[in-house]
């Protein structure tokens, strides 16, 4: 019969046998431990485990935080979260316990080999009332999982909507499929105006030494003062990232995570942390000096450089993240949409808040074309 536990480090779970339930997925043990080395700020950490005897069935990791409720709101719904909050400034924080990690980009569910669909829900509903009861003893009043792919939703529904939660949209993701022999042959499937306007952005590579490496020790302050400035002009942000973190990830990860880092000069501009894993390439978080990134349009130039170590590396995806749609639908990519589950423990803030979250949930892809 199996049997749901919830563990506080992931060195209390075996690495093999994790890895064996999430197979080519960028964001798995080694990954994860790395986040929770990194100290960040605010966040508990656990991990959801289902086992048979010595076999782990199915797993995911998860967090306890204090969740203000505009966090990761943009425009009117923020403003009028944050203005709310100045007249009763502690009643739109509540304490939640997430499925999923706030560093990874999906709920990083996984199920052993051999668990068949129809076994699925039922093992899923069981994690989830491990977590609950885990979350209830934290104090925790709001309950939601990380952002769950369209293709799992009939998984989620099927254990989570008899429990009372509601799916409400978030972000999507931006898949580039690299179904393309060059850079040439990807370009010419571009329209002619992104075609043109790519060659001519591309000649600033000419002005830049771009270096591969997984060692940051040298360049460790400056890319940590590139995130600092772009998490303040962040539209939303959620978790706070420490130079533990951007350290620690390749340190554990090794050959799957890497830097490459662009250089005017001797001035480090920008750096783009990536992991690769099965055929994927995972584009975690771009750093850019902001009046020179945008004189060099370094955005430009390090899809470009993505796209060309896909093609080296024989990588069949360039995963690109939750973030600038109208670009990355420009140079191709293809969107899936996510969902993230959700409800309170208290059912009639539970009504209340299934009955408003819609209204939050702002569609940042709204009027891009597919």
């Amino acid at each position: 019969m199996p049997e749901a536990r919830v563990v506080g480090s992931l060195a209390d779970v075996d690495r093999a046998a994790w890895d064996s339930l999430f197979p080519g997925v960028p964001e798995r043990y080694d990954y994860l431990l790395a986040v929770e080395q990194a100290a960040l700020p605010d966040f508990q950490w656990r991990y959801v485990l289902v086992s048979e005897g010595d076999t782990l069935l199915a797993a995911a990791p998860a967090f306890l935080t204090a969740y203000g409720l505009e966090t990761t709101l943009t425009g009117a719904p923020r403003r009028i979260l944050e203005g709310a909050r100045k007249l009763v400034p502690g009643a739109l924080t509540l304490r939640l316990a997430c499925l999923g990690s706030p560093c990874t980009t999906t709920a990083s569910l996984g199920f052993a080999p051999n668990v068949d669909a129809d076994h699925r829900p039922a093992l899923l509903r069981q994690l989830i009332d491990a977590f609950e009861r885990e979350a209830a003893a934290a104090r925790c009043g709001l309950y939601a999982s990380k952002d769950v792919i369209a293709p799992d939703r009939p998984l989620w529904d099927a254990a989570l909507r008899p429990l009372g939660y509601r799916p409400m949209a978030s972000l999507p993701i931006a898949d580039l499929d690299i179904d393309f022999d060059s850079l040439d042959d990807y370009l010419s499937r571009l329209t002619y105006s992104a075609r043109k306007d790519m060659r001519r952005k591309l000649r600033a590579l000419d002005q830049l030494r771009v270096e591969i490496r997984t060692d940051v020790d040298d360049v460790a302050d400056r890319l940590m003062a590139f995130y600092e400035a772009t998490r303040a002009r962040a539209d939303m942000s959620f978790e706070h990232l420490t130079a533990d973190y951007f350290r620690g990830v390749p340190r554990l990860m090794g050959e799957r995570a890497f830097y490459v880092l662009y250089f005017e000069g001797d001035d480090l501009v920008a750096a783009n942390l990536l992991l690769q894993d099965g055929g994927v390439l995972l584009d975690k978080y771009f750093l850019m000096d902001p009046e020179r990134g945008r004189r060099l349009n370094l955005y430009f130039l390090s899809w470009f450089t993505n796209v060309r170590l896909c093609l080296e590396r024989g990588l069949s995806c360039y995963r690109s993240g939750q973030a600038a749609y109208e670009n990355k639908l420009r140079l191709g990519s293809r969107l899936t949409r996510t969902s993230i589950y959700f409800r309170h423990r208290n059912a009639a803030v539970n009504g209340v808040m299934q009955i408003f979250a819609p209204l939050f949930a702002a569609d940042p892809t709204a009027g891009l074309a597919a």
